[in-house]
């Protein structure tokens, strides 16, 4: 079926003919027909099936009606880097209409963003957190809206956001069309389907527990001393030419990218301790070729979008079988093919059978040749916990006592100055230690968090 046959408008058309779209994915021409009719839409579908295209278009052809300077169109996605992505992808598809489109999310200044809602751009794409910092201004204004997509629902469930969703919708016109979009789909989101969807129809392609059918899965033996070893033997070897990595914490993350520096690999990081403009140059960067390794946390699962990315590893092996699909489906997109390698230890066995029963099969074991499995490893790769708090209270306990010594110092003289200010302990009125944490950490904007990816 081509995409001639879905009534789409010729300027989308035209658009998807440049980007070397010949036909939907599945999810697609299941998707893109009821959505140009106006229908409700519950689909549940793999990480890289093409979902957002899926929903893009029925969108853009029906805005292609509307007159401009008003939001019709509102997008809510977990993370900031799937915000962006999705505002990218918009672009490409609507590069020949007047449609317009701007994104919305923590890190960034609000500035910008308020001046989209106050021009009323087509479509809104935005993280919970930082949309709800705006609605709490009278300028963000949703009365006219028509169109609100959910996508990556159960990303936003597993990062506590389904209060801020809730609280999204009292913003929103009760008549809408509600495109709901989710790789899988537990119990809570099955519920909140039934409170925002009006007799939806409902797409379910392949198995929910499954990655795509082009990634070739692989499992590596490994002892968790061995696992930076093992990896910059792949890399070395030309086993692996690009790969996205992921590890359970930003520590790892942050150790493994040095380690790999360090032995002339060109790799970068991003997790939620970096700012929005680190992990924007992370990603560019990985994109375009000049960094071949990102190492990242599950913070990356969702929201990047590599043409042809040949590999994923899991470094780590994720506790939980959906967090295995989401960061696999990061390879092997929109039906292409890719290679998911999992490094696992003898603690992680019982994690690994955990993914295996759900996806449905036993994977296979890979040995690597002339790699030697018994060598003593170069450093560990991650500080004890224990290790890391005793050296967290040693610093605080030199910083106070530097600041009772500066206490107990001589006060300086008032004479002939009227007495002057009063500074605090420490100079100035700061604290001892110094700044505050400047995040990047993903989520709602609260108590020190910022909207979402």
């Amino acid at each position: 079926m081509p995409f001639t046959t879905l009534k789409l408008h010729p300027s989308l058309l035209l658009g998807i003919k440049e980007l070397g779209f010949v036909r939907p994915t599945p999810i697609q021409a299941e998707s893109i027909p009821p959505g140009v009719e106006g229908r409700d839409l519950l689909a549940c579908a793999q990480t890289g099936s093409g979902k957002t295209a899926a929903f893009l278009l029925p969108i853009l052809n029906k805005l292609l009606e509307k007159p401009r300077g008003t939001t019709r169109a509102l997008v809510i996605a977990p993370t900031r880097e799937l915000a962006q992505q999705i505002l990218d992808d918009m672009k490409d598809l609507a590069v020949h209409t007047p449609v317009t489109g701007a994104a919305i999310y923590g890190g960034v200044g609000m500035g910008p963003q308020e001046h989209a809602l106050r021009s009323g751009v087509d479509i809104i794409i935005a993280t919970p957190g930082r949309l709800l910092d705006h609605l709490r201004n009278s300028y963000a204004k949703f009365d006219k809206l028509e169109h609100l997509v959910l996508d990556e629902a159960d990303r936003m469930l597993d990062m506590g956001f389904l209060p801020e969703i809730r609280k999204i919708l009292r913003f929103l016109p009760q008549k809408r069309q509600t495109l709901f979009f989710s790789a899988t789909m537990p119990p809570p989101i099955q519920a909140l389907t039934r409170e925002m969807l009006h007799n939806p129809v409902f797409i379910q392609k392949e198995r929910q527990s499954a990655p795509a059918s082009g990634i070739t899965q692989a499992i590596y033996p490994v002892s968790q001393e061995l696992k930076s070893a093992l990896l910059l033997a792949l890399l070395k070897r030309g086993d692996v030419k690009q790969a996205l990595v992921f590890t359970r914490t930003k520590h790892r993350a942050n150790r493994l990218a040095d380690f790999l520096v360090r032995n002339k690999i060109n790799a970068e990081r991003i997790h939620g301790n970096r700012s929005q403009t680190q992990r924007t140059a992370a990603l560019a960067g990985f994109k375009s070729g000049r960094f071949p390794v990102l190492v990242a946390t599950d913070i990356a699962a969702r929201g990047i979008d590599v043409d042809a990315l040949g590999h994923v590893v899991n470094f780590d092996v994720p506790m939980v079988p959906d967090d295995y699909i989401h960061r696999v489906g990061r390879t092997g997109r929109a039906e292409a093919t890719g290679d998911a390698f999992t490094f696992v230890s003898r603690d992680e066995e019982s994690d690994l059978r955990a993914i295996e029963k759900a996806i449905g099969k036993s994977l296979p074991r890979v040995t690597v040749p002339d790699f030697d499995y018994n060598a003593k490893p170069e450093a560990k790769l991650e500080i004890p916990l224990a290790q890391r708090i005793a050296e967290i209270r040693a610093r605080k306990a030199a910083e106070r006592a530097r600041g009772a010594g500066r206490r107990r110092g001589p006060a300086p003289s008032t004479a002939g100055h009227g007495g002057g200010p009063h500074r605090g302990p420490g100079g100035g009125g700061r604290p001892a230690g110094g700044g505050g944490f400047r995040g990047g950490t993903y989520g709602p904007s609260r108590g020190g968090r910022t909207g979402g990816r």
